[in-house]
């Protein structure tokens, strides 16, 4: 088979991987608009703390202009390259971006109700939020964010459009939440944070436990 039509079906595939990972998450934001919500953390921007706490008409503002800008910029980044450097991006983007996808389903099935939307500078706990430690969390700290990250990255090198690059460069900004979010859920649970944060990694699992 030629590595183009390959390069095709892989693209194919990894769109449809995005719109079942998309078509999860948001369902679980869904559900978290109806939950009791508890104390915020941050959000001294007042913006920031609409968004945290669930306002719907924002929800729908900001995911008209999001989705609009990567229809926008979905332009190919110019620049030929040769059939060996675009068959290792395609590997190497492979395994980034489809393992990336899954560690976010599996991370967002574990968080089940749990799940809520935070900001960079905001967190919004439910009244009656639950620490999870089971999944892919009982292995790291933030599995949905550590998909995203190498899910964009591997998106950057399977599509190579302008689009991916600015969610490549989304990548500080999910770091963030997710310091904004310990400190929230630190303050919420005290020791047992304080004991889960001592046996599971932020970021990189521990092979040998």
């Amino acid at each position: 088979m030629r590595p183009d039509v390959i390069e095709r079906w892989v693209r194919r595939t990894g769109a449809a991987g995005a719109l079942l990972a998309f078509t999860a998450i948001y369902s679980g934001v869904y559900r978290g608009l109806r939950h009791a919500r508890g104390e915020m953390v941050g959000g001294e921007n007042a913006l920031a703390r609409a968004f945290a706490k669930g306002s719907v008409p924002l929800y729908l503002a900001a995911g008209a202009l999001g989705f609009g800008s990567l229809y926008l910029l979905w332009r190919p980044i110019r620049g030929g390259l040769s059939a060996p450097i675009r068959l290792a991006a395609l590997i190497l983007g492979s395994l980034l971006y489809f393992p990336g996808l899954a560690l976010m389903v599996w991370g967002r099935a574990a968080m089940g109700e749990m799940h809520n939307v935070s900001t960079s500078v905001a967190v919004q706990l439910y009244a009656d939020h639950r620490l999870v430690t089971s999944g892919p969390f009982a292995w790291m700290r933030h599995p949905m964010y550590l998909g995203g990250i190498l899910a964009e990255l591997g998106a950057l090198l399977l599509y190579r459009t302008w689009a991916t690059l600015l969610m490549a460069a989304n990548i500080p900004v999910l770091i963030r939440r997710a310091r904004i979010e310990e400190v929230a859920l630190a303050a919420r649970f005290g020791e047992q944070w304080e004991e889960y944060q001592r046996q599971v990694p932020m970021w990189v699992p521990r092979i040998l436990r």
